[in-house]
């Protein structure tokens, strides 16, 4: 396997309190990877915080241009961002189209 093939796993906590290792985390692993394979499946919590980090996250990736593959399947991601009343197309585009 090589650097390409590993995934990026999201915490099963993206909350406040998670924050700033979620970040730390992140910046190592993308000084690794040209490409970044986003795994949700772990996900059980998510706060406002942790939507503000996903669009931050997806921004500074296309930003410093890293290849991004991810496609959501965590539900409680989506349902957080239809309760926040987030339309932002940068990370809507990773949500299947139901």
């Amino acid at each position: 396997m090589n650097n390409r093939d590993i995934m990026f796993k999201l915490p099963a906590e993206l909350t406040i309190a998670k924050a700033e290792a979620f970040k730390q985390i992140l910046m190592e692993y993308v000084a690794d990877h040209d490409s970044i394979v986003i795994d949700d499946s772990e996900v059980e919590k998510i706060d406002t915080i942790g939507v503000q980090l996903l669009i931050a996250m997806i921004t500074y990736l296309i930003s410093i241009n890293k290849n991004i593959e991810w496609q959501c399947k965590a539900e409680i991601i989506k349902e957080s961002v239809i309760k926040l009343g987030i339309n932002e197309p940068i990370l809507s585009q990773y949500f299947d189209n139901e």
